[in-house]
């Protein structure tokens, strides 16, 4: 049964909580205001790989959560406090940002398929069978068996047998999955990323799971392909950071 909206968003920041080592409510603050918090390795974190000096920052609109380790913590509160979520998120160690949209669930709805294709739905252990060839689609699909996830489930559209476009999603953590799309420069603009993505997304919605799709901020298409699908945009954090110069 695919669940409310409600239920989505309390699910999704309980997770950022864990993840973060913040609450539920530090999401939810007033607007501009700045909660940081010292990162932990909390139990039921989303296992993306941490380095011994780490950094984050989230907002879902309102307040700023910053998670990072003591050293970093504490530049950011020299940097950050006293500035509006604009100008925070405007300093030189943020190098850019992701987007990371959730599904309308009032608002999306099946799409019908662009016509001269054929599409398969896959499973984690049929993507070795196809190893060969979809390795170009690493915007889609995860091979590096270093990682501690990787694809569960991936839309293929194919033409004349060759894969030309490939949706994955990666189930991350107890609910959410996140996805990943990709097609060939040649297909492009005729339907498929949209289709793709709305396909897998009602898979994992049907499942009574999450799909998140997560853009770099400066990719206008993909930002496209979200909101025509009945995404919206639901939190904000840094793609990359850089300290250099700021610490020891």
């Amino acid at each position: 049964m695919i669940m409310t909206q409600n239920e989505m968003l309390f699910i999704v920041q309980s997770q950022l909580a864990i993840d973060l080592n913040c609450s539920i409510d530090d999401l939810n603050g007033e607007k501009d205001s700045i909660i940081f918090v010292e990162a932990k390795e909390n139990p039921g974190r989303r296992p993306f790989p941490r380095k011994e000096r780490f950094f984050e920052i989230v907002s879902m609109g309102k307040s700023i959560v910053v998670s990072a380790t003591p050293e970093r913590l504490s530049i950011a509160k020299t940097q950050m406090q006293g500035k509006d979520r604009d100008t925070v998120f405007s300093l030189p160690f943020i190098r850019g940002l992701y987007l990371h949209f959730l599904p309308d669930v009032k608002r999306i709805m099946p799409m019908a398929p662009p016509n001269f294709f054929s599409y398969e739905l896959i499973k984690r252990e049929e993507m070795v069978s196809l190893f060969d060839d979809v390795t170009r689609f690493t915007e889609a699909i995860i091979y590096d068996t270093n990682l501690p996830w990787q694809t569960d489930l991936a839309v293929l559209a194919k033409q004349d047998g060759k894969i030309v476009g490939v949706a994955g999603a990666s189930k991350t953590c107890a609910k959410l999955w996140q996805i990943g799309i990709e097609v060939l420069p040649k297909y492009r603009n005729l339907g498929l990323a949209s289709y793709l993505v709305n396909k897998l997304t009602f898979e994992v919605l049907e499942r009574g799971e999450i799909p998140s799709y997560d853009v770099i901020a400066s990719n206008i298409a993909s930002q496209r392909v979200a909101h025509r699908l009945g995404y919206f945009p639901a939190w904000v954090s840094d793609w990359r950071c850089n300290f250099v110069g700021l610490e020891q």
